[in-house]
């Protein structure tokens, strides 16, 4: 496979990062991960946008143009001849030292790598997955939040945790115990026939506390569905019991799409030892409305990235 690096090609078993890199040394950096088909990246242009967005923000960099970036994750395709992928775009801080005050001054260190997409084993949309529930709690007052950033120890940290559950995602929640969504993902709600999930960063109101959801792309998407579909959509916290007692549950990204939620495993410490406690969402069964979402999803992928 060809990596991409600072416009440049090399072999993958040749690309090298310095070790005085930001990414490296500090952790200092951000990410996108985009699901290629048909050997076009989907929704490209946004998540680079959303990528110079944080950058800016978390200054780490201004100076990043959104099309010559769109043009290299295209490039990866066409020079590792993939028409399916998983594409992953890391820009950390480069040489630079968070000590001096200089963010935002230096280049920073940007590369591309492609790979083969994911492949999931069928029933796990077919019959939903379990979620646990993280450990720890997410800070929504935390500037890093709702940022798609190179600190993700802990979140694979409760991957780990939540597939030794036998679970599929673990829920992250605020310290009121509001469902920020999952390690990889965000959530949805099905609701009165409503759908319903949590406002992302940038989307507060003035009377709302920051929030440390992600403004997904493939979260996004759903608004778009939700439309075509004619079904009302809402911003608005959810709390566990909101999650809980939901008409139906699924979870989004890039990779997978539209997920089925069926259920929560909770692990309850009791006297001496700890129990698993396991409660259904809605039926326990994939609901007829996160089916639509999902082929209504794959279909547009299909339609935008079909030249």
């Amino acid at each position: 496979m060809k990596v991409w690096i600072n416009g440049s090609f090399v072999k993958d078993t040749d690309s090298m990062v310095s070790i005085f890199d930001a990414g490296i040394q500090h952790g200092v950096g951000l990410f996108e991960t985009i699901r290629a088909q048909n050997g076009v990246a989907f929704r490209a242009k946004q998540h680079m946008e959303r990528l110079a967005d944080s950058a800016k923000l978390l200054r780490l960099t201004e100076r990043l143009q959104v099309e010559p970036l769109v043009e290299a994750l295209e490039l990866c395709l066409e020079k590792n001849k993939l028409q399916e992928a998983r594409i992953r775009l890391t820009l950390t801080g480069g040489n630079l030292s968070m000590l001096n005050g200089s963010g935002g001054s230096t280049d920073p260190t940007i590369f591309i790598q492609t790979q083969p997409p994911t492949e999931y084993p069928k029933e796990l949309f077919e019959k939903g997955v379990l979620v646990s529930l993280a450990s720890g709690r997410i800070n929504p007052y935390d500037l890093m939040a709702g940022h798609k950033t190179l600190n993700y120890w802990s979140r694979l940290l409760n991957l780990q945790l939540s597939a030794a559950q036998k679970c599929g995602e673990a829920l992250w929640l605020t310290p009121s115990a509001h469902v920020v969504g999952g390690c990889v993902s965000n959530v949805f709600i099905m609701r009165n026939g409503r759908l319903v999930t949590p406002y992302a960063r940038g989307e507060e109101s003035l009377v709302d506390e920051p929030s440390a959801v992600l403004p997904g792309i493939t979260r996004n998407v759903m608004f778009l569905i939700a439309k075509k579909l004619g079904i009302k959509t809402e911003l608005s916290q959810i709390s566990l019991d909101d999650f809980l007692t939901a008409d139906e549950t699924f979870l989004t990204n890039s990779s997978w799409g539209v997920l089925p939620v069926v259920g929560v495993a909770a692990t309850v410490q009791g006297e001496g030892e700890a129990t698993a406690d396991l409660q259904q969402v809605g039926d326990g069964r994939v609901g007829q409305f996160t089916k639509n979402f999902r082929n209504a999803y794959w279909d547009l992928v299909e339609e935008e990235t079909t030249i």
